[in-house]
C-alpha cells in the first residue's frame, strides 16, 4: 500500500458558539464563534500545523467558516465551501431546548416527536448520510494522497460516522462522541474507508457539561446537533 493510495479526511466540529439565550440555532445565520470558540479553532489549527493538509473546506454557516479559517491560514490554503456539510434541518430551530423548559413542554410540538428513527423532527438520517458521504468523497478527491479538513456540525458528523462504522443511525443525542472542535478522521485507501479515528485537540477548553455523555444541567442548554 503506497502513501499515494492513502488519504485522510478530518471531519471537524466547529468551536463553541456565542449563544447566551440557549437557542437551537440549526441553520440560522448570525451565530458566530464565542471568544472560547475562537481559542478552540486556533488550538486545532496549531495541532494540525505539521500535518500534510492540502485542502480545507467548511459548511457555509458562520461558525464553521470561522473555525476553518485559522486552519486554512496556518496551511497557507484558500478556504473552500461545501453546502453538503451544513447542519441538519430541524423544526425546532429558533426555540430553546433546556431541561424542564423550552420546546418540549409545548403540546403543539409533540407531533414532531413521533418517530425518532427517521427522525420526525428534522432532516432524515439517510439524507444526511448521502450528502455527507458525497462531501467526504469530494474532500478526499481534492486531497488525494494527502489530508483534508472539512468543518461541519455535530449531528451530520455523528451520523456519517455511524454509517461508516455500521451502527444504527437513531441514537441518544447525549451519547454522541463528537464534542466541540473534535476531529473525526476517515482514512481512505483509494476510494474505500479503511478506518475511522477520533480525537479532541481542544478538550481542555470544552466546558464539562458539553462533553459527550455529560448529564444535562438546568440553565446550561446543550444545542444538540450544533
Amino acid at each position: 500500500m503506497s502513501s499515494e493510495d492513502i488519504t485522510v479526511v478530518h471531519l471537524m466540529r466547529h468551536g463553541e458558539v456565542h449563544n447566551p439565550d440557549g437557542v437551537l440555532y440549526g441553520r440560522r445565520p448570525g451565530y458566530h464563534l464565542s471568544e472560547l470558540g475562537r481559542k478552540m479553532a486556533d488550538r486545532v489549527a496549531e495541532h494540525l500545523a505539521e500535518r500534510d493538509i492540502t485542502h480545507v473546506v467548511a459548511s457555509p454557516l458562520e461558525r464553521a467558516q470561522e473555525t476553518a479559517l485559522p486552519i486554512a491560514g496556518v496551511q497557507g490554503l484558500d478556504l473552500a465551501t461545501d453546502e453538503r456539510l451544513i447542519e441538519a434541518a430541524n423544526v425546532f430551530e429558533g426555540k430553546t431546548f433546556g431541561v424542564g423548559d423550552g420546546a418540549l413542554k409545548k403540546p403543539g410540538n409533540w407531533k414532531y416527536l413521533t418517530n425518532p428513527f427517521r427522525p420526525s423532527w428534522g432532516e432524515p438520517y439517510v439524507e444526511q448520510v448521502v450528502r455527507m458521504m458525497a462531501a467526504l468523497g469530494a474532500a478526499r478527491d481534492a486531497a488525494r494522497g494527502h489530508e483534508a479538513v472539512a468543518v461541519s456540525h455535530q449531528l451530520p458528523i455523528w451520523i456519517v460516522r455511524s454509517f461508516a462504522e455500521r451502527r444504527r443511525l437513531w441514537h441518544d443525542p447525549r451519547k454522541r462522541q463528537c464534542t466541540l472542535a473534535s476531529l473525526t478522521s476517515f482514512t481512505f485507501h483509494g476510494d474505500k474507508i479503511i478506518s475511522v479515528g477520533y480525537s479532541e485537540p481542544a478538550r481542555d477548553l470544552v466546558p464539562s457539561h458539553l462533553l459527550a455523555g455529560a448529564k444535562p444541567v438546568k440553565g446550561k442548554t446543550k444545542a444538540f446537533g450544533a
